[in-house]
């Protein structure tokens, strides 16, 4: 009943943004708009975003390889494909269709990758939050009363619950790893005992990088290769042909925003918000819209599609025994 009414939840504000956001948006003209589109502009930005996509999977294996386990670079891409697909199912579920993937072709145990999948998370917050700086002191002029309106009462918030979630998170750690022994002396908790263990071991992996420049270039390349991504895009609509780069670090910075929010593939908020900023950039809010939807659409049917064909290749792939 939990999950149910969680993607209840979810398709009702996913659905209840996109009505906002297509209230006033002709379909027809939408459609048009895309009959138009230079779809070789389509084709690069998916090869930009396939990039990144092979670029987190290479970073994954890095974390994973102190464990020690050492999943191909190609098991890992179908596992990442596998999460973006199952996240336009339900959020929030990429995370364990991965670890599940892992487990089922290298045997991994689910614990440690999703640790390290934690560690990722960490990782991908300090990042966009440098990202969201970076496009700040770039574009401070354009951007410093779209965020007031959009963010200003939630800034304390989110602040006060970033720091309350990383003061349990340290306190739990210290209080786990202080009393585990006795925890596992109780039989109905040993076996909690050694899966928080594994998640925290999977956690913790990022001391003990063999290769920490290749991770921090993996990370780096990873939010270049979405920017680009984004940008190129621009092209392929003529009415947006004009924006340029900082325009793609407002698109990237917005639509990060937006795919965390808990709907669908951030379905619904990722067009609120890209569609809204661009409207800054000199554009009828139609026009913003209409490149929000082409952005995320095209996005949304190369993952879907890479997805489904990564489940299918997972099939027929012998599983490994961990010696």
């Amino acid at each position: 009943m939990k999950k149910i009414l969680q993607y209840t939840i979810s398709l009702v504000l996913a659905g209840g943004l996109l009505w906002f956001v297509f209230k006033d948006i002709s379909l027809s003209e939408m459609l048009d708009e895309f009959k138009k589109a230079d779809y070789k502009w389509l084709m690069l930005s998916a090869i930009l975003s396939i990039t990144a996509h092979v670029s987190r999977a290479a970073r994954w294996r890095i974390l994973m390889k102190p464990l020690g386990y050492q999943p191909s670079t190609f098991n890992t891409t179908l596992a990442i494909f596998i999460g973006y697909f199952a996240n336009y199912i339900i959020p929030r579920m990429g995370e364990v269709s991965r670890c599940g993937s892992l487990k089922k072709t290298d045997n991994i145990p689910f614990e440690k990758s999703f640790g390290t999948v934690l560690t990722e998370r960490i990782f991908d917050v300090v990042s966009l939050l440098i990202v969201l700086m970076l496009n700040l002191i770039l574009e401070y002029d354009k951007l410093q009363h779209f965020f007031i309106e959009q963010f200003a009462s939630k800034v304390y918030l989110i602040v006060g619950l970033l720091i309350f979630l990383s003061i349990a998170g340290v306190l739990s750690i210290y209080l786990f790893r202080k009393y585990q022994e006795i925890l596992s002396e109780v039989p109905i908790l040993s076996k909690i005992v050694g899966f928080l263990n594994g998640l925290l071991d999977g956690l913790m992996s990022v001391k003990h990088l063999e290769k920490p420049f290749a991770f921090i270039f993996f990370s780096i390349l990873i939010w270049v290769m979405y920017w680009l991504s984004a940008y190129v895009l621009f092209f392929a609509i003529p009415e947006t042909a004009h924006l340029g780069l900082l325009a793609g670090l407002t698109v990237l910075t917005m639509g990060s925003f937006g795919m965390a929010a808990p709907t669908q593939g951030g379905i619904g908020p990722f067009h609120f918000l890209v569609g809204n900023a661009l409207v800054l950039y000199g554009l009828p809010q139609k026009d913003g819209i209409i490149l929000a939807t082409f952005i995320h659409g095209s996005q949304m049917i190369t993952l879907l599609a890479l997805g489904a064909v990564s489940f299918l290749i997972t099939l027929f792939i012998k599983p490994k025994t961990n010696d």
